[in-house]
């Protein structure tokens, strides 16, 4: 059976066409359509010229006349500078470590302002901070930090503004001095440390011999209080009980005789003591012995009285009758 060879050709070709057709309608697809991330924009360009810009999600682009510039990051982005040497104003080299927090916020401008915007802030950054630092002394620029930061962050965000930029933060990771002035920093830190240290011991010890004074006198007051209680209450009892002796005398009506015995009971013990040289024998004491002496007189009288009048016989009465009378 002959073979049509002609017609062969004829769908192949077709097949064929089919094939191109097919890979081309999938190009063009493919390239109409894009697919921008969260947190990215993308430049669109027509025929050379800015079109465009693409916002996250899916976007149609006419293919083969529109182009899709490379994406650019919309988030904050934190950029480390490797240490840069500064010289401050006594003429000192200083190596400082910067770290910037910027974001592009116009994605047409960081695109088409600027060709290179990283390298562009890194030397802005490094030339505003030998600008700044370059009017400050070392110590200055030891302890001026946030001073350093604002003014730095202030004309980055001002030059980098027009570029689609916007700086946030600017940071000084390490201000290095010299290793001569490191020591000598080192020296003068360990020599305020020592100061400060004798400073504060010679506090405590003030402190602790402040507290010791306070203590004895609290003690002390204490004690004169506890002392003064105690007088207070041995006068007391000392006068409840010579109150009750002066009570229990007079209930029971003393009389001079006994008040005598009583001082004759006293003088014993008056005379106990090593430094007793002189007694003071009152007024009333004499009189009492003199009563008492009267009391022991009479009863002896009365005895010696009676005793006589046992013993001797009675006498008869005389009948003489006296002298006669004178005429």
């Amino acid at each position: 059976m002959p073979v049509d060879i002609g017609a062969f050709v004829g769908q192949l070709f077709i097949i064929v066409l089919l094939i191109v057709i097919a890979i081309f309608v999938v190009v063009v697809i493919f390239r109409s359509i894009r697919i921008i991330p969260q947190a990215y924009s993308g430049v669109v360009e027509r025929l050379g010229r800015y079109q465009r810009t693409l916002s996250p999600g899916l976007n149609i682009l006419v293919p083969f006349i529109d182009r899709l510039r490379p994406l650019v990051d919309m988030r904050e982005q934190v950029v480390s500078f490797p240490p840069q040497p500064v010289i401050t104003e006594d003429n000192l080299v200083v190596s400082i470590d910067t770290v910037v927090y910027f974001q592009v916020t116009d994605a047409r401008a960081a695109t088409y302002e600027i060709a290179n915007y990283l390298s562009a802030v890194e030397q802005l950054t490094t030339t505003t901070l030998r600008n700044v630092v370059g009017g400050l002394n070392l110590e200055e620029a030891l302890t001026s930090r946030d001073n350093i930061n604002g003014q730095l962050r202030v004309v980055l965000d001002e030059a980098t503004g027009k570029w689609g930029l916007r700086v946030s933060r600017v940071e000084l990771k390490a201000i290095d001095p010299p290793h001569s002035i490191q020591d000598s920093m080192e020296k003068q830190m360990r020599a305020e440390r020592d100061r400060r240290a004798a400073i504060l011991t010679a506090e405590g010890s003030k402190q602790s011999q402040i507290l010791e004074a306070e203590g004895r006198r609290q003690a002390a007051i204490l004690n004169a209080e506890g002392e003064k209680q105690a007088s207070i209450l041995r006068a007391e009892g000392e006068a409840a009980a010579i109150q009750n002796v002066f009570d229990a005398i007079h209930a029971g009506r003393p009389d001079d005789k006994l008040l005598a015995y009583q001082y004759l009971q006293t003088l014993p013990k008056i005379s106990e003591g090593t430094a007793n040289k002189m007694w003071i024998i009152p007024s009333e004491f004499t009189e009492a012995m003199r009563g008492l002496g009267s009391a022991f007189t009479s009863g002896a009288g009365a005895v010696s009285t009676a005793a006589r009048a046992t013993q001797a016989p009675p006498t008869p009465p005389s009948t003489d009758p006296g002298p006669a009378p004178t005429p």
